[in-house]
């Protein structure tokens, strides 16, 4: 008999069925899942039995669902314990650091998701806008697209972003799209309904804005001029959506939590990834506020931004999050047979 089988045996008496096994530990995974460890000993404790548990499970059920739940428990504490031997005085460099990445990687599918709709009703818009120049005024107002037609006329189409003191723009710009995020977040305690609308909203409004300029030979312009703070500000704009989604949807599928439980983990995340976003914005509104506007720059400096912003987008929200979740479960204990 292996010596780990020996072990539990004496623990527990005779093996447990799956559903006994989790009956017995199901409020203290909760317990240990929503976060409610009052001190590093209790943490600790809770760490060394989700450990026992983890090798029973691997032990009598390798392939159930139950087994990577429990991993993912231990891992979750594990991470926990760790980060608690940093200094308060990194706290939030631990945030961006681990805490926002982990969260995005721990709902990339919902966070996919949106991006797919935003990709999908951008593409509608633009569409639409060039089959009917009327949808193009009925989504961005007569005044704004007569103000586009009369800069384009003179030359200077995207003279918009040339308008204003650059500095109070930025200030304005960079409040105005937190509100906007954060509004967007609000919305998806309805299911995320009310956020994907906002995520739809917002893609058709961008669609149709670029086919404005595309009819008028501007596309690959609009690219150079608009993108050098739409890449961050529209990434931001889709995650922020993803968060109300990730919020909305909590309570609709809990797993093995209470709905309440699940719901108030749901908005620990959204939260924490609308949070992680505002110097996306900071950053998006200061290449709004003092870059766009010198758009006709040289194109090698225009290709050169472009491509650091994207490599930073590409890194931090899709890269990073997968390798450090999958380092993360790497460094986590887990109990082998004897």
């Amino acid at each position: 008999m292996h010596a780990e089988k020996y072990y539990f045996t004496i623990q527990n008496g005779p093996t447990l069925r799956e559903g006994l096994f989790i009956k017995k530990n199901k409020d203290r995974w909760e317990k240990v899942q929503q976060g409610e460890a009052p001190d590093a000993d209790e943490m600790a404790k809770d760490f060394v039995q989700l450990v026992d548990d983890l090798a029973y499970a691997k032990t009598f059920y390798p392939t159930s669902k139950i087994t990577g739940f429990v991993n993912s428990l231990a891992s979750r504490i594990y991470l926990r314990i760790y980060q608690n031997r940093r200094e308060d005085s990194n706290l939030i460099v631990r945030f961006w650091k681990l805490d926002l990445p982990l969260t995005i990687a721990r709902h990339y599918r919902i966070l996919l998701f949106c991006a797919f709709i935003f990709l999908l009703f951008y593409m509608l818009g633009f569409i639409s806008a060039r089959f009917d120049q009327q949808f193009t005024r009925e989504v961005l107002g007569d005044s704004y697209v007569d103000m586009t037609e009369r800069n384009i006329a003179n030359g200077n189409p995207f003279g918009v972003y040339q308008s204003g003191n650059a500095f109070i723009s930025w200030l304005g710009l960079m409040v105005w799209n937190i509100l906007v995020a954060m509004l967007a977040f609000v919305k998806g305690i309805v299911f995320g309904i009310f956020s994907l609308s906002a995520l739809v909203e917002n893609a058709m409004m961008v669609g149709v804005f670029h086919q404005m300029f595309a009819a008028h030979g501007l596309g690959v312009e609009f690219i150079f001029a608009v993108m050098l703070h739409g890449m961050l500000e529209l990434t931001a704009i889709v995650i922020a959506c993803g968060a109300g989604v990730v919020m909305g949807t909590s309570y609709l599928f809990p797993g093995t939590i209470s709905r309440m439980a699940a719901f108030k983990n749901g908005v620990k995340d959204g939260v924490k990834i609308v949070v992680g976003l505002i110097p996306v914005f900071c950053v998006a509104a200061f290449f709004e506020g003092f870059i766009t506007g010198l758009y006709k720059m040289h194109i090698v400096i225009n290709l050169l931004l472009l491509a650091m912003l994207g490599g930073f987008i590409l890194w931090y929200f899709i890269v990073y999050p997968y390798r450090l979740k999958k380092r993360t479960a790497m460094q986590t204990p887990v109990a082998t047979h004897a």
